[in-house]
């Protein structure tokens, strides 16, 4: 048993079960003080074990074990070759030393192929709150980029009906406890038994039967909602174990994603892909005379209740800040402050941002990479470097990757000419990196309008910049409100030309 499997028992003693903590330091063998940090987080900290790699059937036992499924066709059904006796077979006359899950993976795959079983289905009865489905889907949609394929992440209620969607650009495990948790906090509250595919983010390996290996992760998040898992059988015969969800895949998909929708990014296609579940709410599934919002009324008080903090879906890790100031991360490069270099800081992984952390404080939030060698560089994070070597700016890629990114508007090459031809290209460049700096102390459209103002009153150094930012910043604050102009005619008086009344007046004072 893994540390994380004991302390799922644990906390299921304390939290379902209602056990004391001396009960259950006495009934697992273990501290009090474990007991605690069981109760205390469903995390425990993490052991490294060596991955190793299963032997392959080679081409020619793929051969024998092929010839000898044909071979079955004419036996009795009982008499036929099951796995595990092509395994022991395998091992006794051909000294193979694979694994029998190996076999049992290769074996079932043949016989699907081979047409050597039958299949049927059983009509199911599910209880309120008792399970739920899960499975991952693809579809197609096109982005301001252009055409991408997309995952998502589907979970049904096998009593109601009721679907959750969300998207992601890939099926990673981040994504995978993300889409979870989501998906909990839309049912508001968790199923007592969920049907799983052995995808990898659950399953590190299929075993005999119903038995799984599962990851590290996956243990601590069922630990913490304390929901059972079930997984299906593989290949195509574990698909009818969860046919509900299989087949909501097809109508969801026809119903709310053709044509092929048009996004400009993940956050407004999860809006399209919730519409879609309010909208399939009110549908009526066939041989039922209730919607299935009206089933979910039924169903809601029946789930376990969430848990009142969230589950941190986040990988977390720490890497060295490279010289150019970036961070590597699963083969991809993100920017961090110029400060930071040669020094650790905290990464975390989510399905789609990577956020970096020194001293508990964030440093830099930035859109998630799925290439390799890829880079995201923040021009913000350069600027102090920038100013003790202003030729570097011109040519430097934070500065590229803002213009590619729509951050860097035409009016900043424009005062930033200016200031070269003002004050040389060093002093105008450092001037330039001043003005920048001010975005750390207003929102960028705020400081845009400075920029655009200086050039329009030929206001030419960061310092007419930064005085114009204060005044709009100023002017946003405390608003003025402005006078109608029929309310100061009542002040007004006519011009004077007679001037003998000031005569008079100086006249006194030199009295």
């Amino acid at each position: 048993m893994t540390r994380v499997e004991q302390f799922e028992l644990i906390r299921r003693d304390y939290y379902v079960h209602k056990r004391s903590i001396r009960q259950i330091a006495r009934i697992h063998g273990v501290h009090r003080r474990t007991v605690r940090q069981a109760i205390a987080s469903a995390i425990p900290p993490a052991r490294r074990r060596p991955q190793r790699e299963p032997p392959v059937l080679t081409k020619e036992l793929r051969a024998i074990v092929d010839s000898w499924l044909e071979a079955d066709r004419d036996a009795p059904r009982k008499q036929r070759h099951t796995a595990r006796r092509i395994h022991h077979r395998l091992r006794r006359e051909h000294d193979f030393i694979g694994a029998e899950s190996t076999v049992r993976k290769y074996v079932g795959r043949r016989r699907r192929e081979l047409g050597l079983r039958v299949r049927a289905t059983v009509p199911l009865t599910h209880l309120p709150g008792e399970e739920g489905e899960v499975d991952w889907y693809e579809a197609q949609v096109d982005f301001p980029d252009g055409r991408r394929k997309v995952q998502i992440l589907q979970v049904r209620a096998c009593f109601s009906g009721r679907e959750f969607h969300i998207a992601f650009p890939r099926q990673t495990q981040q994504a995978f406890l993300e889409g979870m948790a989501a998906a909990f906090s839309y049912f508001g509250g968790v199923f007592h038994e969920l049907r799983f595919d052995n995808l990898p983010a659950a399953v590190r390996r299929v075993l005999r039967g119903r038995r799984r290996q599962e990851t590290q992760r996956f243990i601590a998040f069922r630990s913490h909602y304390l929901f059972e898992s079930v997984f299906c059988v593989p290949g195509e015969e574990g698909a009818h174990e969860k046919g509900g969800v299989e087949g909501g895949v097809g109508r969801f998909r026809r119903n709310h994603l053709v044509p092929v929708p048009k996004v400009a990014g993940f956050h407004e296609l999860n809006r399209l892909l919730l519409d879609g579940c309010a909208e399939d709410d009110q549908r009526s599934i066939e041989g039922r005379t209730h919607t299935v919002l009206e089933d979910w009324d039924r169903e809601r008080d029946a789930l376990l209740p969430l848990r009142a903090e969230p589950f941190p879906t986040a990988d977390v890790d720490s890497y060295r800040v490279d010289s150019k100031s970036r961070v590597r991360v699963r083969n991809n490069f993100y920017s961090v402050p110029v400060r930071l270099v040669g020094r650790k800081v905290e990464v975390r992984v989510h399905a789609g941002r990577v956020q970096a952390i020194h001293e508990g404080q964030p440093v830099a939030d930035h859109p998630r990479l799925y290439g390799v060698y890829g880079e995201q560089l923040d021009l913000d994070h350069y600027l102090e470097l920038l100013r003790l070597k202003p030729g570097a700016m011109a040519r430097s890629r934070p500065l590229r990757q803002a213009r590619e990114g729509g951050r860097w508007p035409a009016d900043y090459d424009g005062l930033w000419q200016a200031m070269t031809k003002r004050f040389g290209v060093s002093e105008g460049t450092r001037q330039m990196v001043d003005v920048l700096l001010l975005h750390r102390e207003a929102p960028a459209d705020t400081v845009h309008c400075a920029v655009s103002l200086a050039l329009e009153y030929g206001g030419y150094n960061a310092s007419a910049v930064a005085m114009l930012l204060r005044q709009l910043i100023s002017t946003e604050r405390q608003p003025r409100a402005l006078s109608e102009l029929g309310r100061l005619a009542a002040y007004s008086k006519p011009a004077r030309t007679d001037m003998s009344t000031y005569d008079k007046l100086l006249g006194g004072m030199a009295a």
